[in-house]
């Protein structure tokens, strides 16, 4: 179903008739009331008469609508879809029109939601905390966001990994939204959850060699930590060819959180320590290597002293150990000897 705009009438004419209508009909029945007594049954019609004129008053005032900015209001006649009013204003429509909203009473979390209401009430949607309210069937056209829970998704490798969302969506097609689907928010929180669930699953946490995230046959060097940007269009894209259907337009996908699940955090962050321990001890011992190498250099090319292959290695282990030591060395001083 497509959306089409209501052209309504002014509503300040309206409202004006509709006021103008109550003394009517109370001067008629004042005036009904003094006839009733001189001309009987035929003076009582006044009264009728002002009766229908405060009651069809009334009518008129449930025709009244204001429209605020970026804001939409869908509205049926009998069950028939009249059309959409968008334009901000005051208007007059059918009063025997009615206002449909089947998301009216859902609000999610950190969402810009219209929110006219009383009483309240959690439920669970989606793995969101929806807030249900009882409010007014105005749709918002604003932009909206959709704070996703974490979700614990399995990566491409197999490792369990938590990841939250946070989508910037908002209503593009009022009709689609209403009349599509049933709920078009707790629609709109089960469609992430399983979007991010599809895109995770193709992705390593971190760089992995031999997977191939791009669909290309060819490996490459996407990761959820490394490419996060590209994890997250991704997603947008995923969210947003399933809700089409439903009148809405996914303009942004952020990741807000990352990171390991909690039982195998501990053991990753060893691994990561351990990677981390081995690049800089082969740095360390690349270093020690140069430095040992233009130390004999050195002392070969001042004729400082003449050392044999045994000595050489002696000292070439002694620097190692001194370079390469994680504490410092304790000197020990040969004072009676050359060696």
């Amino acid at each position: 179903m497509q959306e089409k705009c209501l052209q309504a009438k002014p509503g300040m004419p309206m409202l004006f008739l509709s006021i103008l209508l109550y003394p009517l009909g109370i001067g008629l029945i004042v005036l009904g009331a003094m006839l009733s007594d001189a001309y009987g049954a035929i003076g009582a019609l006044p009264i009728v008469a002002g009766v229908l004129l405060i009651i069809g008053g009334s009518i008129l005032f449930f025709g009244l609508k204001v429209i605020r900015p970026q804001e939409a209001l869908v509205l049926t006649l009998f069950g028939t879809y009249i059309g959409t009013l968008k334009q901000a204003g005051f208007y007059f429509v059918n009063p025997f029109s009615a206002a449909v909203n089947p998301a009216a009473g859902t609000r999610l979390g950190q969402s810009a939601d219209v929110d006219s209401s009383s009483g309240s009430k959690l439920v669970s949607s989606g793995g969101n905390v929806v807030q249900t309210k009882e409010g007014n069937k105005i749709i918002s056209l604003k932009v909206m966001t959709l704070n996703n829970s974490r979700q614990k998704v399995n990566d491409v490798l197999g490792n369990p990994v938590e990841i939250a969302i946070a989508v910037m969506w908002r209503v593009n097609d009022t009709a689609k939204a209403v009349f599509n689907v049933d709920n078009f928010k707790e629609y709109l929180s089960l469609q992430c959850d399983s979007s991010v669930r599809n895109i995770v699953r193709i992705y390593p946490y971190d760089i992995a060699p031999g997977i191939d995230t791009t669909g290309d046959g060819e490996p490459d060097e996407g990761s959820l930590r490394g490419s996060s940007a590209v994890v997250a269009e991704r997603i947008r894209q995923e969210i947003q060819g399933k809700v089409e259907e439903a009148g809405l337009e996914i303009l942004e996908a952020r990741i807000t959180y990352l990171a390991y699940a909690p039982e195998i955090a501990a053991v990753m962050l060893q691994r990561q320590q351990a990677s981390a321990i081995i690049d800089a001890r082969k740095m360390i011992v690349d270093g020690a290597v140069g430095m040992v190498e233009m130390a004999l250099e050195k002392l070969n090319e001042k004729d400082i002293v003449r050392l044999d292959e045994e000595r050489k290695a002696a000292m070439v282990s002694n620097l190692l150990v001194v370079l390469c030591g994680s504490k410092d060395a304790q000197p020990i001083v040969n004072s009676g000897s050359l060696y």
